[in-house]
């Protein structure tokens, strides 16, 4: 039998690994054990002449609720007072889906209130000039 590499799995800087497998194989990396944000998983592997090898796959976890905000983005440049729509919603057990806080609500946009004007002025206008008592 043929000699095969040793591979070593890592998660950030930690020093104890997350795993030690003969290559090739499949493994199931459980995030939830994460925290959310950003990670590093980093692969060792070592050949049966004893060479290693280091690649490093920097990843994001995002297991906790989803938090959306309306009235501002990324990297906003503001002044005053700022409203802010915020909600936070998780996907639950998944086993059932929950309908109340999974959506979230959105303000009506402003081209919509810009169409609906327009509309209502050219009613208007076409009541005035085609109705005459």
């Amino acid at each position: 039998m043929k000699d095969k590499s040793k591979i070593t799995l890592f998660i950030d800087d930690d020093l104890q690994p997350v795993a030690e497998f003969i290559t090739p194989v499949q493994f199931e990396l459980d995030t939830r054990k994460l925290t959310d944000g950003e990670h590093t998983l980093k692969l060792v592997s070592k050949s049966p002449m004893g060479r290693e090898g280091i690649r490093k796959i920097r990843f994001i976890v995002r297991n906790g609720p989803a938090i959306a905000v309306e009235g501002m983005s990324e990297n906003a440049v503001v002044d005053g007072i700022v409203p802010l729509m915020i909600n936070a919603y998780d996907k639950g057990n998944q086993k059932k889906f929950i309908i109340e806080g999974s959506e979230t609500p959105h303000s009506v946009p402003s081209w919509l209130w810009i169409l609906l004007v327009a509309f209502f002025g050219w009613s208007v206008y076409y009541l005035v000039t085609n109705f005459s008592l």
